[in-house]
């Protein structure tokens, strides 16, 4: 079982592949290539793999990308560059990879054409703060908001107010150069200027309200942008198609699929309790020759640390453990949570698989480690952790839960 929903997974992150998503988009810009300079910028967790079906395209391109440190792939490292900074917190790398990125959009002229290539993670990759504040400042704000289980939209609106690049301001930044981003989904309902916090898409919504709710103070106020015509964005991958990958690959064996939504967030034990219920509700349902039951569902968990730190965990991973805790060794349910960008949380695992006997004789152990935050160390001690390593893409959380019928 942990075999097949791993390969559930992994049909999930290959239909966001930035190989095989990008050409199609390429090839309609220009064949064989744009007239006047291209150039290409971006930033992501798959902004490397992006790059690189750039320059599978159109051959060496000046630019820049930035992604996670380790995330760079096996490809060429140059033309474009090929940047690492930090995340999910920002450092010093992704300021200094930020201003370089900035020099290369000075100065275009309207025959120029500019490849914007930005995927979920941009966001802290992705750092120039505006005058008054410091890099210190973005850090410990992300660090706090994290920290306290603030959903991602309310996190990016509020960081937008810190950057000079984040909110459609980087693309500003290349008129009267044609700007085309090139987006890849990892955000509840793919809104553009949720995604890397829309550095090409201006974003005009009032952030006060989600600085009240999570105690910032806002810088002050700034002219808004004029408008971007000079950009185009265009979405390439998102959840619901890679969900529907992994539907079709579990449909092709027999098994009844359903998907929850694509967009499912809160706190992470909270939904692992709601989706327990309901698997619990299908087992007893079933009977012995009836085909197996898949529920789907993707979005964005969050935890809050709260005085409980110290434990080495991630959103997926405790999302399992909960779902173990709740399931309590029934017989029938096998279950798969990760992040398709094969890193949850802290460590180097993507997620947690579970199966019945998940808890065995550690059941204290189990609930203790919930308490702890430290799901990846449970997983890890009873080789339940899911290891993708880095996979060049990120369209946001992946869980399956698959019920099977009962004994004859």
């Amino acid at each position: 079982m942990k075999a097949q929903l791993q390969a559930l997974l992994m049909a999930a992150i290959d239909a966001a592949n930035p190989a095989r998503v990008l050409p199609q988009y390429l090839r309609a810009i220009a064949d064989p290539r744009p007239q006047g300079r291209l150039i290409v910028v971006g930033a992501g967790k798959a902004s490397a793999a992006m790059a690189q079906a750039v320059r599978a395209q159109f051959g060496p391109c000046e630019g820049l990308v930035i992604t996670r440190y380790g995330h760079q792939g096996q490809g060429a490292q140059d033309m474009p560059e090929i940047a690492q900074a930090s995340h999910p917190l920002p450092d010093a790398a992704g300021v200094a990879a930020t201003a370089r990125m900035m020099g290369l959009l000075a100065g275009l002229s309207a025959q120029d054409t500019v490849l914007a290539l930005i995927s979920g993670g941009a966001s802290a990759l992705l750092t120039q703060p505006r005058a008054g504040v410091t890099l210190a400042d973005k850090v410990k704000l992300s660090a706090n908001l994290l920290a306290r289980g603030a959903p991602i939209g309310d996190i990016n609106l509020i960081r937008k107010q810190f950057s000079d690049v984040k909110a459609g301001r980087l693309a500003a930044l290349a008129a009267p150069a044609r700007v085309i981003g090139l987006i890849i989904s990892d955000v509840a309902g793919d809104d553009l200027a949720d995604i890397g916090s829309g550095p090409t898409v201006a974003d005009p919504r009032d952030a006060s309200a989600a600085a009240q709710r999570w105690g910032v103070t806002l810088p002050p106020a700034r002219a808004p942008l004029a408008p971007l015509r000079h950009v185009q964005n265009h979405l390439v991958a998102a959840p619901m198609a890679s969900l529907r990958a992994a539907y079709a690959m579990a449909q092709g064996w027999g098994w009844q699929v359903q998907i929850l939504g694509d967009d499912l967030g809160g706190e992470a034990r909270d939904l692992a309790r709601a989706h327990a219920v309901l698997a619990l509700k299908l087992a007893a349902e079933m009977r012995p020759n009836d085909p197996a039951r898949l529920i789907l569902s993707g979005g964005e968990v969050t935890v809050t640390l709260g005085a409980a730190k110290g434990g080495i965990g991630g959103p997926n991973a405790e999302y399992a453990l909960a779902l173990a805790c709740h399931l309590n060794g029934q017989a029938q349910i096998h279950a798969l949570a990760a992040d398709t960008d094969g890193i949850d949380g802290a460590g180097d695992a993507a997620g947690a698989y579970i199966a019945p006997q998940a808890l065995s004789q550690r059941n204290a152990q189990a609930q203790q480690d919930l308490a702890s935050h430290n799901a990846h160390g449970f997983f890890a001690a009873q080789g339940g952790a899911v290891i993708t390593g880095p996979t060049q893409t990120n369209v946001n959380d992946f869980r399956a839960i698959l019920i099977l019928p009962p004994a004859p």
